[in-house]
């Protein structure tokens, strides 16, 4: 008698669950940057094509290729898309900025590679307004432009002209006379050459700054100081800041200015010539000088330059 054996399902083979891999940290962070895979592939490729443009052009050079197929290559790369389509300039706050534009854009060709930078800032070097500029290109399309401004000391007048000129005596730009600015008036030729020895007058006695109106650079050798109550004064060419000390000092004790005085006279340190409009000169004799009873000076002598 055979016997039928039943046999049941076959057994199941477990089933193995492949580990996830794991994400690398440079996956992760590109995963956070709120741009497209698509986007840092296009700026991957420009910047390998900025390099091997850059690195094609420079070998081309050492090797002795000439200069016309250094530029044809410089040009190709422009065309691939490396020429100058913006200008970013910084540190600008008085100059024009179109003028700074004009020299950026006055190249023989726009190809990005073919800029030269030098040239660029000694042009810019030759306006008045700036100090000191530096020039560098940022790839694909983009000449950078940072400026260092002079900053505006006073306002020279010569022959009527009106300038504004900085701590050196460097020419900035023509002034409207309808519009002067807030600054020291410096006059005459060759004033404008010594606007830094003029700062130093000024510091010698900081107490008079604020009433001056104007100083005049007499006979290229000595300071002439109008006050805005309207007086002149007359400085010596030698020691004009101890003059100027000594007038701070009387002004001080004895307030000179705005009593209807109109020309002051120091050029001899040891006593301070005064006269009225319409008067004889008198002399103001100095406390610390030996003679208390200096003679009168008549007015014509007080007025000699």
């Amino acid at each position: 008698m055979s016997r039928t054996i039943k046999r049941g399902p076959p057994p199941r083979r477990p089933v193995v669950k492949k580990k996830q891999q794991k994400q690398s940290l440079g996956d992760r962070l590109l995963a956070r940057v709120p741009v497209s895979q698509e986007t840092l592939q296009k700026a991957a490729t420009w910047s390998i094509l900025g390099m091997v443009g850059a690195a094609a052009i420079g070998g081309a050079l050492w090797a002795g290729v000439p200069a016309m197929a250094a530029t044809a290559a410089a040009e190709g790369v422009g065309r691939a898309g490396f020429r100058v389509e913006q200008i970013e300039i910084t540190g600008l706050k008085r100059m024009d900025r179109m003028s700074v534009y004009a020299v950026a854009l006055d190249q023989q060709s726009r190809a990005l590679p073919l800029v030269d930078l030098a040239e660029v800032r000694a042009k810019l070097l030759r306006y008045g307004w700036i100090a000191d500029a530096h020039v560098s290109r940022r790839y694909p399309d983009t000449l950078l432009v940072d400026v260092v401004e002079r900053e505006p000391a006073a306002v020279w007048q010569d022959q009527g002209q009106l300038s504004l000129i900085d701590k050196a005596g460097v020419l900035l730009e023509p002034v409207d006379p309808a519009r002067m600015p807030d600054l020291p008036l410096v006059i005459g030729p060759g004033a404008h050459r010594q606007e830094a020895s003029y700062q130093r007058l000024m510091a010698a006695a900081p107490s008079l700054r604020g009433k001056v109106k104007a100083a005049a650079w007499v006979g290229n050798r000595r300071w002439d100081i109008t006050f805005e109550s309207g007086e002149t004064l007359a400085l010596p060419q030698e020691n004009a800041a101890a003059a100027l000390m000594k007038f701070a000092e009387m002004e001080r004790d004895r307030a000179l200015l705005g009593k209807g005085w109109l020309r002051f006279d120091l050029r001899d340190p040891t006593r301070l010539v005064a006269r009225k409009p319409g008067a004889d000169a008198r002399t103001v004799p100095d406390k610390d000088a030996a003679s208390t009873a200096p003679a009168r000076i008549e007015t014509a002598q007080a007025d000699i330059v």
